[in-house]
């Protein structure tokens, strides 16, 4: 999620139902340097609250250091990434790669616990690949760190985001230890994240890439939780209505330049699965202004009916 899950994405799902949002992810390194883009990362506003600072990096004196500046963003708690599989994270040996290290882990997560005033969660992935599966092993040692619950994504770091999400995984951690277990992987909809719950016993739910173009997703797994509602989709104009205020709050936030470049990966997603989207996936690609964007709107809405 970094790269989309700014501020202004992070609001928009707390207005649709969010439990809680965790900050893009910073580099401890970065953090501890005065990095200006590490500190504007962080950055935590009242609308997207309860919410957390996320950081990560492999060296535990460092990860401490790092976990004392987020306090001056005033977070609920701090999570600890070790699930990352993007190569130029877990390539410097954080994120997943953490995870064929197992006594690093405990360093890191003792580290963080010690010095921080709040909860620390930490994140990770089942294992390296399917030869070395050991989510259980490494959070029983999170949990002997000190943590306050863990974020099992249900998928190896050599998976990337390829099926399947090995929910038994997930739950053979859950009836390994005693803190909380948010379960993570593939839940797009009601029905999904039900499944997770069942099978898996998890004590919370995680949603990333399902709500990507989608914040309303939030909703609609409360709904279907609380009582087995399924709502429908919304219409295309409420989507476009949606996908404007999205991109306008990232350029009241980050500029009008800076926005309407990131609004284009944005654009994207908003669009997949209308009529006609495929035809708009070039033109999203040059998106440059505001006004750009409402007339695109307006022509996806009138070819969508």
């Amino acid at each position: 999620m970094a790269g989309v899950a700014d501020r202004a994405f992070r609001e928009l799902c707390t207005s649709y139902g969010a439990a809680y949002v965790i900050s893009e992810m910073v580099s401890s390194k970065g953090l501890t340097m005065q990095d200006k883009k590490s500190k504007e990362l962080l950055f935590l506003s009242e609308k997207e609250r309860p919410a957390g600072a996320q950081i990560f990096g492999d060296n535990p004196e460092i990860m401490a250091q790092a976990a004392l500046k987020t306090m001056s963003f005033n977070p609920e708690f701090i999570d600890i990434n070790m699930g990352c599989p993007a190569p130029k994270i877990a390539g410097n040996g954080g994120g997943s790669a953490l995870l064929k290290n197992p006594p690093l882990i405990s360093e890191i997560v003792e580290s963080v616990v010690k010095v921080s005033p709040v909860p620390v969660t930490v994140k990770i992935r089942i294992g390296w690949d399917k030869d070395t599966i050991n989510a259980v092993e490494v959070a029983k040692r999170i949990e002997a760190a000190g943590a306050s619950a863990l974020t099992v994504h249900g998928r190896t770091r050599t998976q990337m985001y390829a099926p399947p999400v090995y929910l038994d995984e997930i739950a053979k951690v859950k009836n390994a230890v005693s803190i909380p277990i948010i379960g993570n992987g593939d839940i797009v909809d009601g029905k999904s994240a039900k499944q997770m719950l069942d099978e898996t016993g998890c004590d919370f739910l995680m949603i990333g890439r399902g709500a990507l173009g989608r914040p309303w997703i939030f909703d609609s797994v409360n709904a279907y939780l609380e009582n087995g509602t399924i709502l429908t989709e919304p219409p295309i104009e409420e989507r476009m209505r949606v996908m404007i205020e999205h991109i306008r709050l990232i350029c009241e936030y980050k500029g009008e330049r800076v926005g309407m470049r990131e609004a284009r990966k944005h654009a994207a997603w908003y669009i997949k699965g209308i009529r006609g989207a495929a035809a708009f996936r070039q033109e999203v690609g040059t998106l440059s202004s505001m006004e750009q964007l409402e007339e695109l709107a307006r022509r996806v809405i009138a070819c969508g009916e």
